[in-house]
């Protein structure tokens, strides 16, 4: 049983509510979405096949209790949520970073899915997988990339649309690098008085030019 893999390193956790901590991460390759914004191009093809036990093995070897499955788009490839499972049947604590896409339902609940929700700055806000919304568990994560003053309007509509001020998981706004400034979305959330928390993409700030594996 085998998956595409782009890269598999030990870094520093740069996103969502575990930002800040260690992680191992899995990038597997292949992506049906070509957001303006990503920064992960050179994983949406060139992959390199890998059975589920030795991507097990490579992880164990960074002694690391926390691992995020990314991509890409991770919930292309079929056996996936077999890696998850596997990962979370030996204790550890298991992220999926989805586009948002791809419905969440075949995986594991006891993971931690940090889902997000293409806006139309993105360029792919079309292809978003609504019916996600109603599969979060408590310890899932949604998350808004802006690019500007319409997502931000977007992203806040979808929230009073479907939850009010009251959404059952955390959500994080993030400014797309580059095309929003942080101090401009954290002006917004301020102004609105937003429940939501601000998100930078701290290993570009401690990495900045480094581009793969970090």
């Amino acid at each position: 049983m085998t998956l595409s893999v782009s890269e598999i390193f030990y870094s520093i956790q740069g996103e969502s509510l575990y930002a800040g901590l260690s992680c191992s991460f899995v990038r597997l390759s292949g992506c049906n979405l070509r957001c303006r914004y990503c920064d992960t191009t050179y994983a949406y093809a060139d992959g390199t096949p890998m059975p589920i036990a030795d991507i097990i093995r490579k992880i164990k070897a960074f002694q690391c209790p926390r691992i995020e499955v990314t991509g890409g788009e991770p919930l292309l490839q079929d056996n996936t949520p077999r890696l998850i499972t596997e990962l979370l049947d030996r204790g550890y604590t298991t992220l999926l970073e989805t586009n948002g896409s791809q419905n969440i339902r075949s995986v594991d609940e006891r993971c931690i899915k940090i889902v997000d929700i293409k806006c139309p700055g993105s360029g792919e806000s079309h292809k978003t997988d609504f019916s996600n919304l109603d599969h979060l568990k408590a310890h899932d994560q949604l998350k808004f990339v802006l690019t500007g003053r319409e997502d931000f309007n977007y992203a806040i509509n979808l929230l009073l649309d479907k939850w009010g001020l009251n959404p059952p998981v955390p959500i994080l706004f993030a400014p797309a690098f580059g095309l929003l400034e942080p101090a401009q979305l954290a002006a917004w959330i301020l102004k609105e008085r937003l429940p939501v928390r601000l998100q930078l993409q701290i290993h570009k700030l401690i990495w900045p030019t480094i581009l793969r594996g970090v």
